[in-house]
């Protein structure tokens, strides 16, 4: 459906208006934990308000349209949409902002609040737009100007390094954005000239590259992705951030930003280019699952929660790009459910051991042990979220993984199996931490330590909701996943057809219209 009022417009400048007031009036930044709160909560409001006007029967279709001409010499659109993906994908982001915001408050000292809370709200006015953005220049100014925020989170407010860390991964996610560069600058050069030559609907099937040009192109949006995603070999920044970075900025780094990487294979990579997706899908099929073994791997190794957790979220991403590479519309499925189920354990995860650090004053698993007796709930969350990481049957891991299991199975049984490895280590890496840091008697010096306060309680209960909702009851994501993971699968699986398959369709206004196209798609 097209939008009457711009919904996704107002979604990206109420947060972004919540900064510049932070900002620009200072009085207003001694109560910056407040305004950034209620704002962050305005934003999810305008986010349920997003999921009410939402028309599930067309969750494949482009819905809530808008389109202005902006830079109308090179064809570049103001132009915004959702499909059950994005608007999953903005909903994960509204959900998670202000709960890290009010976990913050025991870690950010009051005068700087204003400070943190506006490039928060900053940071989420920029994501909001990535996830609907129809027009990729549009999505590609969005990708970087969203680095500005996130390096003054990790270099302001992270740890004794945090400015080194802040530089690479500021290196890294430039180095992949001026890769990207090439490719947009190319499609304008080999697509569609004229209004909206940028716009993803009028790219697809109308690049006019030859071969070889059209993988140099897939080449340069990939490897910005698998920065971002973060896939191995180009994964290196990820552990040295989270470890330096406070686990708000933690959350929204890993929980949110990296999935614009596997979220931009998606919605960008495979439509406009399945033939070359489908070429170099067997190399990308070797890396995903190589990354779900290092990552694990690596991830038992860790002394430090913070390095640890990032790891495991390495290995996780090898899922995802696995379900979405592996040519089955199931595994593809289960691949998106994954990005909403990861970003939640790896909430609690973070922001759990932030409340343990914040008691202990280390992460390192060597110094810590016996914390079950001490801080009964906060143990028992963090097991309930690496339990939900591991795909424990309940909770929000369990249907995703064991999607993205089935189809590769059903195409590849070799990498199949090595994925199933994969689920193997991952109860190592989460349950031996575990038995580490919370059971066994207790230093004497931690005996009398607080449990979970009633902020923190505030903060961890709707993130366990939800990791219960989505493993009780997957069928709404499932279902709104479907017709965009069955374009996904065929863009890899049918590269030659590249008009009838990997299409990125509109939902039309006339119903009679809706339903001619519905059936066409299932054809």
């Amino acid at each position: 459906m097209n939008a009457t009022f711009p919904v996704l417009t107002t979604m990206a400048i109420v947060p972004l208006a919540g900064a510049l007031l932070l900002w620009l009036v200072p009085p207003l930044r001694r109560q910056g934990r407040v305004i950034g709160l209620l704002f962050a909560l305005a934003t999810l409001g305008v986010g349920i308000w997003t999921l009410a006007r939402f028309d599930f029967s067309q969750a494949g279709a482009i819905q809530l349209t808008e389109t202005h001409s902006w830079i109308p010499m090179l064809g570049v659109s103001w132009a915004l949409g959702v499909n059950g993906l994005g608007l999953a994908m903005l909903l994960l982001t509204a959900f998670l902002v202000p709960l890290v915001l009010l976990a913050s408050w025991g870690e950010i000292p009051a005068d700087q609040q204003g400070l943190f809370s506006g490039l928060v709200l900053v940071l989420e006015a920029f994501v909001v737009v990535i996830f609907a953005a129809r027009d990729v220049f549009l999505f590609y100014i969005c990708f970087e100007a969203m680095l500005v925020p996130v390096y003054f989170l990790i270099g302001r407010f992270g740890g004794e390094r945090r400015r080194r860390a802040a530089l690479k991964f500021l290196l890294y996610s430039l180095a992949g954005g001026l890769i990207m560069l090439v490719g947009v600058v190319a499609l304008y050069v080999y697509g569609p000239r004229g209004e909206g030559a940028y716009l993803v609907e009028n790219l697809v099937g109308q690049i006019t590259a030859s071969t070889t040009a059209g993988r140099w192109i897939f080449a340069s949006f990939f490897i910005a992705f698998a920065i971002k995603a973060p896939m191995v070999p180009v994964h290196t920044w990820l552990p040295d951030t989270a470890e330096q970075a406070t686990p708000g900025t933690s959350v929204l780094l890993i929980g949110v930003l990296d999935k614009i990487g596997t979220y931009g294979m998606a919605a960008l990579v495979l439509p406009l280019f399945p033939r070359e997706s489908a070429w170099a899908a067997p190399v990308i099929l070797v890396l995903a699952v190589v990354g779900i073994i290092y990552g694990g791997l690596a991830a038992i190794a860790q002394d430090n929660l913070y390095r640890l957790i990032s790891y495991t979220s390495i290995s996780h991403f090898g899922f995802m790009v696995l379900g979405l590479f592996v040519g089955s519309q199931i595994a593809a499925t289960g691949a998106m459910v994954y990005m909403v189920a990861h970003g939640l354990s790896i909430a609690g995860l973070y922001l759990v051991s932030g409340f343990l650090a914040r008691r202990t004053g280390t992460v390192a698993i060597s110094e810590l042990g016996g914390m079950q007796r001490v801080m009964p709930l906060i143990a028992g969350t963090f097991l309930i979220s690496g339990l939900a990481s591991i795909a424990l049957p309940g909770l929000s891991g369990f249907v995703p993984e064991w999607m993205v299991l089935t189809g590769t199975f059903s195409k590849s049984v070799p990498l199949g199996v090595v994925a199933v490895l994969g689920v193997i280590i991952a109860a190592v890496y989460v349950l031996l931490p575990y038995q580490r840091v919370f059971t066994g008697a207790p230093a004497r010096e931690r005996v009398g330590s607080a449990d979970l306060d009633g902020r923190e309680k505030l903060v961890l209960v709707p993130v366990i909701a939800a990791m219960l909702a989505v493993g009780l009851a997957p069928a709404p994501l499932t279902d709104a996943f479907e017709d965009v993971a069955g374009q996904v699968a065929a863009a890899v699986e049918a590269p030659g057809e590249t008009a009838a398959l990997a299409t990125v369709p509109t939902a039309p206004a006339d119903p009679a219209v809706a339903v001619v196209i519905a059936e066409g798609n299932t054809k």
